[in-house]
């Protein structure tokens, strides 16, 4: 019965592990959301630019003047980057999903054997 116990406090513990690890996963999610919203709204603007026009990059607290193209190219860079890195988290979140239903299928069965173990030692009391 304690070990039992154990293992299912175990079950519990890792269970509480993979929760803490979904749920950095869906805030990184949401955060990459929000990234390639602002660098899809920046792709638009850009490509309603002429070539003529100025662009300017904010480093720090200083506005740099930029090549129209070369900024183009920075944003559809960034944009395949934050993609990717979507992606990987999308992975990640079905992997950690998929592991919280194995776990949460062992602990039932966990406290299912422990009812048993309980009541059979009730029975002999």
């Amino acid at each position: 019965m304690e070990e039992l116990q154990k293992k299912m406090q175990s079950e519990v513990d890792a269970y509480k592990q993979l929760q803490r690890d979904y749920h950095k996963a869906l805030i990184s999610r949401q955060q990459l959301d929000g990234q390639l919203n602002e660098n899809s709204t920046v792709k638009e603007e850009l490509s309603l630019l002429k070539p003529g026009n100025e662009v300017f990059k904010l480093i720090g607290p200083v506005l740099i003047k930029q090549d129209l193209e070369e900024a183009r190219q920075n944003v559809n860079k960034r944009i395949e980057f934050i993609t990717n890195e979507l992606k990987r988290t999308e992975t990640l979140i079905a992997d950690l999903d998929s592991k919280q239903e194995k776990h949460r299928e062992t602990l039932d069965k966990l406290q299912q054997m422990f009812q048993q173990a309980h009541q059979k030692s009730a029975l002999k009391a």
